[in-house]
């Protein structure tokens, strides 16, 4: 890829990865702007590409039968799209689509299989990254059920604002009450809330952190688990080869 280099990649799972084994990922790679509503990983199809996301934010939304949806995960730089097709399935009944816009890396399913299947230590970062995830779905599933609605949207704010890297979060009332599974007026009454607390600012499209602590505050016990075990995870060298970047 021209002018595409090691020293340009931010992706957390990328930059984890030993020399040799990224610089066999690399001449795969395909820069790609991320739209916003692009869609990823569509409902129990097979996805043509993963998406190592550089900037920006994904959402992967649980769907029932019957219509009814919720977002059970977020993407950003730490992670990637179609991590279940490393697991050896093809589909999932979630949907993965770009919520906020930026760019990353396409890297095609059957080369990123092909490369798993011969690189154990791309394989094991990739498992450790879906041990990730799977702990980040059980944690929301926790706050679901145990958590009020002040608590989960402090926790999901603060999830945007690990990923996208900056105080502003372009954020509609609607998209909010979506991703919470909550009605729009139940999460007007909270932004209003925090904004009373001087934790944001909510203006129309937009959510301004202004004060993280209170955020944490909120959140409780409801953030901060997975976010800790990704650390380690993503710390720990693969199988005792330490990371020289």
């Amino acid at each position: 890829m021209a002018g595409f280099e090691m020293t340009d990649i931010r992706n957390r799972i990328l930059c984890a990865l030993p020399e040799n084994s990224l610089s066999a990922l690399m001449p795969h790679l395909r820069q790609v702007e991320l739209s916003s509503r692009k869609v990823l990983v569509q409902t129990n199809e097979r996805p043509l590409h993963a998406y190592f996301i550089e900037s920006g934010l994904a959402s992967m939304i649980a769907m029932s039968a019957d219509g009814e949806s919720v977002e059970v995960g977020h993407i950003g730089f730490e992670g990637m799209s179609a991590a279940h097709t490393v697991l050896g399935t093809d589909t999932t009944p979630n949907r993965t689509f770009v919520q906020v816009a930026g760019h990353g890396y396409a890297l095609p399913i059957d080369c990123l299989r092909e490369l798993a299947d011969s690189d154990a230590l791309l394989l094991e970062l990739l498992l450790r990254y879906n041990h990730y995830a799977a702990l980040q779905l059980a944690n929301s599933a926790l706050a679901n059920a145990r958590y009020s609605i002040n608590e989960r949207l402090s926790r999901w704010l603060l999830m945007v604002h690990d990923r996208l890297l900056r105080d502003d979060l372009p954020l509609t009332h609607e998209f909010l009450a979506l991703m919470l599974g909550v009605r729009r007026s139940g999460i007007t009454n909270e932004l209003h809330v925090l904004e009373g607390i001087h934790a944001i600012r909510a203006t129309r499209g937009n959510v301004r952190i202004l004060d993280r602590a209170k955020l944490e505050a909120i959140a409780a016990g409801s953030y901060g688990m997975p976010e800790l075990i990704y650390e380690d995870l993503f710390r720990k060298p693969l199988n005792g080869v330490s990371r020289s970047r």
